[in-house]
Order: structure tokens, then sequence, then C-alpha cells
């Protein structure tokens, strides 16, 4: 098969052809034809991301969708021909998926939406995971509960907007002008962050009550806005960027709630993998339902233009996730 390889920090793809992995028990092996593309596998390349690492030389990729080649021994959820997504690879030295196979963990993956094609669900994996685990395991989000995102143009903020939205929330969301007609149709009301203070939006859409969940995708200074927005105690604050050090203050005096959000616990620790291939199968039955959709780049990228595909991603171009058709 033909792997994008990364021989050292910030350093160019290389085409290379590798075996086909084996296939040990309780694994599949997946035929990979698209692999999205995640701010953080841009950073994991730069060397940057201390959460994630990846020893180098590695393949990158964490999301792919495919095809079922083969499965390994026990393994009773696949067969051959299947089409499956999922969150796989690209960290803690497991293989990532700009390569032509990947030997997956069956408990990572799930059978891929039917109304998607192979490239809008790669994009789907990491993000919807990501947005559920926030919202519904940890917030426990629910019919007309009023939910703020910070980033809702976001890859997690679009997919959690629309989860939000299928549960009957009322949702709300931090962005900028440009980005109004990408929330609006995804079914949340736009708040520009530009213009507006967090106490002038909580006063307004609110009455000053605060919402019943704030999801941050940003992190910093807006993990600390959401403490101030969240209502007096029964709200929840969520973050899946919550790696500086914040005052916990202003939640304490609202009697309120915080959860940290960390994907890729499952694939960096072998614990909890069943639970990611659950979500995907919920994610799945929602695509299908028509209460979810990726948002993908139009720019088309292949194999052999994986560094391209980076570059876009980290451009602030891309309209949507970056995908890289690999088959």
């Amino acid at each position: 098969m033909q792997a994008a390889i990364v021989f050292e920090a910030n350093g160019p793809f290389k085409l290379v052809d590798r075996p086909v992995p084996d296939v040990a028990a309780g694994r599949v092996l997946v035929r990979i034809v698209a692999s999205g593309v995640n701010p953080l596998d841009t950073k994991i390349r730069a060397g940057v991301a201390a959460h994630a690492k990846q020893p180098l030389p590695a393949i990158l990729g964490m999301d792919l969708a495919g095809v079922v080649a083969k499965v390994g021994e026990g393994v009773t959820r696949f067969k051959v021909g299947d089409e499956v997504y999922g969150l796989v690879g690209g960290v803690g030295g497991l293989q990532g998926t700009l390569a032509g196979y990947a030997s997956v963990d069956e408990e990572l993956l799930a059978h891929k939406p039917q109304r998607l094609s192979m490239r809008e669900a790669a994009a789907l994996p990491l993000v919807t995971i990501t947005a559920w685990e926030g919202l519904i395991d940890r917030a426990r989000t629910r019919a007309g509960d009023k939910v703020l995102v910070h980033g809702g143009a976001g890859g997690v903020g679009s997919a959690a907007i629309q989860i939000a939205r299928a549960y009957g929330a009322d949702v709300f969301t931090t962005v900028t002008p440009e980005q109004f007609a990408v929330v609006k149709s995804l079914g949340a009301t736009p708040i520009d962050y530009t213009s507006s203070t967090p106490a002038d939006y909580v006063l307004a859409h609110t009455a000053d009550e605060g919402f019943d969940v704030v999801y941050d995708t940003v992190g910093g200074p807006t993990l600390d806005a959401s403490f101030q927005v969240v209502r007096r105690y029964t709200g929840h604050v969520v973050s899946a960027l919550g790696w500086g050090t914040h005052a916990l203050a202003p939640l304490s005096f609202r009697g309120a709630t915080y959860s940290g959000v960390f994907t890729l616990l499952p694939m960096l620790t072998g614990k909890g993998r069943t639970h990611h291939a659950e979500i995907l199968t919920q994610v799945a039955q929602l695509v299908d339902a028509g209460q979810l959709r990726p948002l993908v780049d139009s720019q088309r990228f292949t194999l052999d233009q994986a560094g391209d595909a980076h570059a876009r991603a980290t451009s602030g171009q891309a309209v949507g996730k970056v995908v890289v058709d690999v088959a």
C-alpha cells in the first residue's frame, strides 16, 4: 500500500510503499477511501501537541471512512464489504489514516451513515464524538435547554449545534458576522462576539438567567467568559480546550458545574473505546434521519497532496473540514 509519512517535526509528507498491515484478533482491516484532516493533525505534525504525541516517523491522520477488507478472529460486528467510519489512529503510536489500509480496533469503528459519501463521512468522527461527549455524556442536554456554543462555525462547534438541536435544545453561538449564514443554516441563533460582551448576550438571550449549557470550543479567555454566562445552580460548562489555568470563582459564585472533554483518551489508553463506536452509531442515525450533516471543504486533495491538505486546513480559507481522497 502507499502511505504518506512524516519523518520529522514540521517535515514534509513523503509517499512510501509499505506492507498492508496484518489483522490480529479483534481487529478489522479497512481499505481507506477518505481521511479527514483536523487542526490537531497539523499540530501533531508540527510537534506542538504535547497531549497528543505521535512518535515520528509516522503515518498521521485520525479520521477515516472506508470499506472492510478483512476481519480478524472474534470480530462479530463487521464483515468484508461493510462501509465504516471512525476515529482510529494518528496518535499514541497508532497508525494514522493517510494510507491505503489500516488495521483498526473493532471497538473504534461504526457503520458509515448511508446517506453520506465517503468524503462526507470522513469529516465526522473526531468532531462529532467531541461534541457528543460534552453535550450528551457530560451536560445531559435535553429539550428546552438554552445552549450556547462558542465557535459554532468550526468543526466541533457545527457538530455541537446540530446535536443539541436534534435533542430539542434552543441553540445560540458566538461567531463573526461573516459566519452568520453558516450557523443559521444549522439552526443556531448567531451572536457577534466582536461587538457584544458576555453581559450583553446573556441579558439579551436569557433575560440574565444564564444558559443551561455552555460548550466552549475555543479555550483561553472564551472559557473564562463561559463561567460568567452559565445558568445559576443548574448550568453546566463544557470545554474541549480547557488546557490553561483558569479562575473558578465566577463559576463557583453561580453554583454551576464544569466538565472537560479529552476525546483522545480511548485511543491513548485503550479504555472506553466501545463508547466511541456507540456514539458514531448514534451519529449515523442522526445523519440518516436528516438531523446532522458535515461541513466539507470543496477543495479536493489526493494522498500525494497531503501536505497541501494540511496547508489548506491551517490557512483559514477552508469552508468546512478538509478531506483527503485516499482511494
